[in-house]
């Protein structure tokens, strides 16, 4: 079970579904894991015969710091996360209504050590409703970094929002700017005056939307927008 054994899988919760840990500091995979591992004890809904139906979608808040931190290794982190959950629902019965996922989001509100946990049981394949508006990201080098307000500046020099080590890339190459609501974000891209210009689709644009499944080249970098589903 690695990292993830029976004791090190017992938290505490705070009133509202804030989690936080007994000593300051950074949050922990192993508290997330089981943060919604308590998640499921407590939405737990008997089915029949001592089945019980639990939620499969969980959106965990991070405060900025710990947001930065964990992000950029949301799906090594989730790989490492999805087994205990798991195990944990086999050995209480649980049953899951469609595949698992599990998203993260910024909460600046929160102080760095505490997150949040919000659930749903989502059925069959219904998870992919993201993909006629809801949350997109943008999936570099197989790292997932949230398109969310008010977006971010990507190149190759230190100030950059989202760094690129490419050397067809400028400094300041591209602005991705979002706007609207989580669920129904309008997204466009924008040339900051760069040497190799932007690429969408196939197409050299100067500015425009984007939108699940766009595809983007800078430089040598190829990204993608798209709305995850199942991780």
């Amino acid at each position: 079970m690695g990292v993830f054994d029976k004791a090190e899988r017992k938290i505490d919760s705070v009133v509202g579904k804030v989690f936080a840990r007994a000593f300051k500091g950074d949050v922990q995979p192993v508290e997330i894991a089981a943060g919604i591992q308590r998640e499921l004890d407590a939405e737990a809904r008997l089915l029949s015969k001592g089945k019980k139906l639990v939620p499969n979608h969980f959106l965990v808040g991070l405060s900025q710091h710990d947001y930065d931190r964990l992000y950029p290794y949301a799906r090594t982190l989730n790989a490492e996360i999805l087994p205990g959950i798991r195990e944990h629902a086999a050995e209480q019965s649980y049953v899951f209504n469609g595949p698992i996922s599990i998203e993260y989001e910024l909460k600046t509100s929160l102080p760095t050590g505490q997150f949040t946990i919000k659930s749903e049981a989502v059925e069959g394949k219904t998870e992919s409703r993201p993909q006629e508006g809801g949350r997109l990201v943008l999936e570099v080098h197989g790292v997932r970094h949230p398109l969310v307000p008010p977006g971010l500046v990507v190149g190759r020099g230190a100030d950059a929002d989202l760094r690129l080590n490419d050397p067809g890339v400028s400094r300041r190459h591209a602005l991705i700017t979002v706007a609207g609501s989580p669920d129904r974000p309008v997204v466009t891209i924008e040339d900051l005056g760069s040497t190799n210009g932007i690429v969408v689709n196939g197409m050299k644009v100067s500015k425009t939307a984007l939108r699940e499944g766009s595809r983007i080249e800078l430089g040598n970098t190829r990204m993608l927008v798209h709305a995850p589903t199942e991780m």
